[in-house]
Formats: C-alpha cells, structure tokens, sequence
C-alpha cells in the first residue's frame, strides 16, 4: 500500500503511476488500436480537465456521463477527479424516465454522453428532455424540466443544436493554465466527493451513492493488493464503467498500481478471449454469467489465455463450479472474489491470490485491510458467534459519505455506530472468511422453514447438463411460498423438470427440491450483468396462474 494513501486524492494517485511509470501503457483498446502510455494518458486527462474548467465547472459541482466504455470515459473519471468535479454515473440501459430523474435528483450541470447504444438513441432522449437546446447556445441551456442542467458535451464529431463537441470544449480549455489546474487539484481534500453512482432501485427510486477520493483511492489500493498487482499487470475490462466494479475494481486498481488497463467497450465473449490473446492480459474482471459465456466459447473454439494470471469474479454470487472451470480451463489459478457493494465503494471482504483455491471457490475471503466486518442478529442487532447466519455488517474508511440529499435513507443504511448494514446473508468462520448466503430480502420462507436461493442453487450447479441456475420464491396458498427454480441447460442438453427433481431427491431436503422447474435461454439482466430476480418473480408467478409453470421454454 502506498504511504498516506488516505491523505491523496484519485488525481494525485494518476500523476504518482505516470511519473514513477511514465512509458508503462496506461490505457489499451484493442478494437480501436489506441494505446496511451501513463505520461500521455495523464496528459489527456489535464486537458480535459481544462476543458471542464474553461465551461466554469466548480469543485463539487456534478458532472454526469452516459457512454459505454469508450476511451472518454476513462479519461473523464481521472480528469473530473483532477478539477474536483463528481462524476456521476448513469447506467447504459437507462431510458427517458430513468435519465431525467438522475439529472434532477443529482443536481447534474454538465452531461457528457455519446450518440447511443444499439438499443437506445441517446441523442433522440436529451433532445426530448430538453427541447430548449435546439435555439440555445452552447453551455447556456435553460431547460423546464432540468433547471439545474446548462452544458452538454457530445462525444462525436457531430455539430448538435446546444452542445458542445468534445473537441469544442478541449479548444476552450486551452485557456486554462497548467498552474491554475494544478492550484484546482491542490485545493481538494480526500474526504471530498468524488464519484456517484446510483443504486439500480429494485424497490424504490434509485439513491445517489456519494463516494469520496479517501473511499475510492483505498479501496482500489486494497483490491489490488489481494491481486498481486503490479505494474507487469494488464486487467481486461469488459464489465460497465458506471459500476464501481469497471471503475474501481477495474480502471482505479490498475492506476494505482501503474498497471495496464484493456478495455472493451461492450460485453462480447469472443472479444474478450481476442483481447486476452492478442493483449497477453494477466487477468480478467467478470461477473459469472460472462465466465459462463467465455467457458462456452472455448469448449468450440481455442484461444491461448495461458497469460491469464489472476482476476476477479463478483457483481452477484459466483458458483463454485464456474469458479473451478476458470481456475482449470483459463488457466486464472489465482482468480479471487471481491464482495461489496456501491455503499462501501465497493469491496468489503475478498479472497488473496495465495489463499487455498478451496478457500477461493467457497468463501468471499477476508474484510480488506482497514475494513471492519461483523455478522448480527437481523431482529435484534446482536453480533453473532462465528457459523451462525445473519446479516452482514461493514464499517472502516470504504463507507459511503451518505445518499444524496435522502438523509433517512442514509441513517437507514449506516447505523449511529458507523456500520453499514448491507442487507445481504453470511456466515463467518473462525478464521475470518465469510460466505454469502443470499439476501434478506430473497430469503424464501415455505410452512415456517427458511430457505436460501444460494443453498439449492449451488446444489444445482452440481447437475452435469446444467449451465446457469436461478432461484426464487413464488406465492403458494397452501405454504405461503414455494421454490422455484429458472435454469439453463448446457448445449445439447435433455433434462426435463422431473430428471431435475429426482436429482434433488436424498441430496437436499424434501422442502428445498423446487416445486417450479423452467427451463429458458437467457435471464432478464442489469447492464453490468446482475440477474434481476425480481422479474424472475414477476415471470414465475405469470407463468403459475396460467397453469402451465412446471416446464417449458420462456
């Protein structure tokens, strides 16, 4: 760990990486054959930071951004963290509603954004939320809806009604001084906001996740210490930048260790093991379904991933078998899990690339340096003995500052103590490792017995001709719930719901085998691949009050 991390902020952390390492690549991406060493990616990142400067951007002012991984975007996290702007990052799939609120809810005055994805014409919604743009002049918008809105940055070449061009506002920062960013980035302090991020809002509206440089920088350091990290490292990320796993986990780690960062714009299986290959990466960030696709690809087709060394697997419960195919059939012996959440910026506990693969593939490992983890009583608030379940709470320098301006929401989620109750189900062993059992609220409850997802979907992935398993709960008159289970089979596979059933049968409680079985081909998924379980619900119990819920093809 670098001395004193806790008293820089992200922008000092760049300029440490670029002058210790300043001909070591910084940014690669292999589809548009870009390559930044640390001196010119750092380079890059002052003038946008002019640039921002020059459109009157204050320090603490909100900044959002709506991109896929382009190189703009990597650039803008370490260029707004420079001039002390937040970064506030929006969600990909995010359509008009969703859009609007976060900008009104964050107080955003600039956003940057490009012309779309292939679902959605970003161009097309700001237009329509702000149709004041097409008789305004650049930087001086005046929107009804969006008061607090003035600039829009367009990453393109294109000239639009109101905006500036990304070249536009890098011309205008030519008259900002190197001395006066430098003045700017020495009048920010650690404890500073320097990135929000909004929950995906399950139940609710999303909340503003407020998280400073001191969260963010010691977070980074402490992931990339359980890696191994070093400046010989080069990460792929194909995981979403507006999630703290693609910039923390991802970009964040890499700088603070003056290692490579790989990026893809979007998920794609095949070209994530290209980009291996040609990139000769040592390791790979994913969420399991990705793992799932990448394992899938190479059972048909070779690439050469023996320079995978390390990565990490997170962003929803990893499956100990998909984990021990990685480890075997990538050739990642030292792949780790990080669990967290946005709340702690992220990681709260992870595994090391030392631990004992057993240790790796069954527990989310240890708290992080400088982390404090505990497991209480969810009714009472007891702090439980180690092997008994109950929720898992976090506290130490990674917890967020608060949600923005929802102070009971905040006061809800971190106690009077500091402690940051997650929500989510564990187990903590003597040794300190903790395993994940599900979520409060996922827990299925069938005739007064407790039943946790995780438990039978790990039993699942035992079956040799399932790929991906998910469960939940269902209405049930007669039990108040019932099990049931959504999967996926491997190719070629034909296993009906009874060969399912009578698998489970002896091996796991008779309350525990689903009463539901359907078979499907893909799952209602978050951009950053989350399984939305909650529509799984809402299919389930579609598919049950038809009468037809025990089979079939969704």
């Amino acid at each position: 760990m670098i001395k004193n991390w806790d008293q820089i902020t992200i922008g000092d952390l760049l300029d440490r990486a670029a002058g210790r390492y300043p001909h070591n690549e910084a940014l690669v991406y292999p589809d548009r054959n870009l390559r930044y060493t640390y001196r010119q990616f750092q380079q890059k990142c002052n003038r946008v930071a002019k640039g921002l400067m020059a459109l009157g951007i204050k320090r603490g002012e909100h900044i959002a951004i709506l991109a896929p991984n382009v190189p703009e975007w990597v650039i803008c996290q370490f260029a707004s963290a420079k001039m002390g702007a937040v970064l506030t990052t929006v969600n990909t799939n995010y359509k008009l509603f969703e859009l609007e609120y976060l900008l009104r809810q964050s107080d955003a005055t600039t956003l940057i954004f490009t012309g779309g994805t292939k679902e959605t014409n970003y161009i097309n919604m700001v237009y329509e939320l702000c149709p004041e743009l097409y008789d305004s002049m650049p930087g001086r918008l005046n929107s009804k809806k969006l008061p607090m809105l003035k600039n829009l940055i367009f990453i393109g070449e294109e000239s639009m009604p109101g905006m500036f061009t990304w070249e536009q506002m890098l011309a205008l920062g030519e008259r900002i001084s190197g001395e006066e960013l430098i003045a700017r980035q020495l009048s920010l302090e650690p404890d500073d906001v320097a990135n929000m991020q909004y929950t995906s809002g399950t139940t609710g509206f999303p909340k503003g996740v407020m998280l400073t440089h001191r969260n963010l920088v010691g977070n980074a350091l402490g992931i990339g210490k359980c890696m191994n990290f070093s400046p010989d490292d080069r990460l792929c990320i194909p995981v979403p930048l507006f999630h703290c796993f693609g910039c923390v986990l991802g970009t964040l780690s890499c700088v603070s260790y003056a290692s490579t960062m790989v990026v893809l714009e979007t998920f794609n299986p095949v070209k994530v093991l290209e980009a291996v290959e040609k990139e000769r990466c040592t390791a790979l960030h994913g969420v399991p379904t990705m793992f799932i696709t990448e394992l899938e690809v190479l059972e048909n087709q070779p690439y050469d991933t023996s320079s995978l060394r390390t990565g990490i697997m997170a962003g929803a419960p990893c499956p100990i078998e998909v984990m021990r195919a990685v480890v075997e059939k990538m050739g990642m012996r030292e792949i780790v899990i990080t669990y967290g959440q946005t709340e702690a910026a992220p990681g709260i506990t992870m595994t090391k690339t030392d631990d004992p693969l057993e240790v790796r593939v069954a527990t989310v490992g240890k708290a992080l340096d400088g982390v404090e983890v505990k497991v209480v009583d969810p009714a009472s608030g007891e702090e439980l003995p180690p092997g008994r379940q109950g929720e898992i709470c976090a506290r130490g320098y990674n917890v967020m500052k608060g949600y923005y301006k929802m102070p009971e929401a905040t006061a809800a989620a971190i106690d009077k103590d500091g402690w940051l109750h997650t929500g989510d189900l564990g187990i903590m062993d003597e040794k300190g490792y903790l395993r994940i059992t599900g979520r409060i609220k996922d827990m299925i409850i069938r005739g007064g017995e407790n039943i946790y997802p995780r438990e039978i979907e790990e039993f699942l992935y035992t079956h040799p001709q399932i790929k991906d398993v998910q469960v939940v709960g269902v209405p049930s008159k007669k039990y108040g719930e019932e099990v049931m289970a959504f999967i996926q089979l491997k190719e070629g596979a034909g296993v009906t719901d009874e060969d399912v059933k009578n698998y489970c049968a002896g091996k796991i409680a008779r309350y525990k085998i689903p009463s539901y079985i359907q078979f499907v081909d893909s799952y209602p998924t978050t951009a950053n691949g989350k399984v939305q379980k909650f529509k799984l619900r809402e299919m389930g119990i579609k598919r049950i009050s038809k009468g037809d819920g025990t089979a079939g093809i969704v």
